[in-house]
C-alpha cells in the first residue's frame, strides 16, 4: 500500500463502491462488524448489564461486544460477560443470529450457564449488573430490541437441547 489518499471507486470485477489504494490497488473492504454474547442464566435467572457507555447508557442489556481478532465466538462472547458482569460461562449452544443492517452489524448470541453467580458484578462498562427472574425483567428499559427478541428466544428454548438458531423476528431490523 502506498502513503497516498485512498480513492474510492468501484475496483474491476465488483459492484460496490470501495476504498482503492491508487499505487498498488489494494482494496480496504469495509465489512459489518461482528457481535458476540449471551443470555447466561443461573437457577432460571438472567444475566443483565445497566450500560455505562453510548449508545444507551443506562438501559439493561446482555453481556455482549464486538469479536476481537484471532478469537473463535464462544471465546468472544466468555471475553465480553468476564469484561462487563465478571462472570465465568459455560457456553452450551449458540441462540440466535441477529442482522443489524443499519449499523451493519451480525449478532451471535449465545445461551450460556453462569458458573460463578456469587462473584458477578459490575465491570467496566457496565453501572450494575443482576439476575432477573423472568417476571422482572426491566422490559421497558432495554437498550436494544436485539436484547428482547435474545431474550424471548432463550425462553422459547430455555429446557431445550436441540434447536436451531434463531434470527431477527418477521419484519425487524433493529431500529430502536
Amino acid at each position: 500500500m502506498g502513503g497516498g489518499d485512498w480513492l474510492r471507486h468501484v475496483p474491476a470485477g465488483d459492484n460496490r463502491e470501495r476504498l482503492v489504494c491508487p499505487d498498488c490497488g489494494f482494496v480496504n473492504y469495509q465489512n459489518p462488524k461482528i457481535v458476540v454474547g449471551s443470555v447466561a442464566s443461573h437457577e432460571g435467572r438472567i444475566l443483565l448489564c445497566r450500560r455505562s457507555i453510548n449508545p444507551r447508557r443506562g438501559f439493561w442489556t446482555l453481556p455482549a461486544g464486538y469479536l476481537e481478532n484471532h478469537e473463535t465466538v464462544e471465546d468472544g462472547a466468555r471475553r465480553e460477560a468476564a469484561e462487563e458482569a465478571l462472570a465465568r460461562l459455560t457456553i452450551d449452544a449458540l441462540l440466535a443470529v441477529y442482522n443489524i443492517p443499519r449499523i451493519s452489524q451480525v449478532q451471535l448470541i449465545h445461551r450460556a450457564r453462569i458458573d460463578n453467580p456469587d462473584g458477578i458484578g459490575a465491570g467496566e462498562e457496565t453501572e450494575a449488573v443482576g439476575l432477573f427472574d423472568w417476571a422482572d425483567i426491566p422490559w421497558d428499559d432495554l437498550a436494544f430490541p436485539s436484547v428482547r427478541w435474545a431474550l424471548e428466544h432463550w425462553r422459547a428454548v430455555a429446557e431445550a437441547t436441540r434447536f436451531a438458531p434463531f434470527t431477527n423476528p418477521p419484519g425487524e431490523t433493529g431500529d430502536y
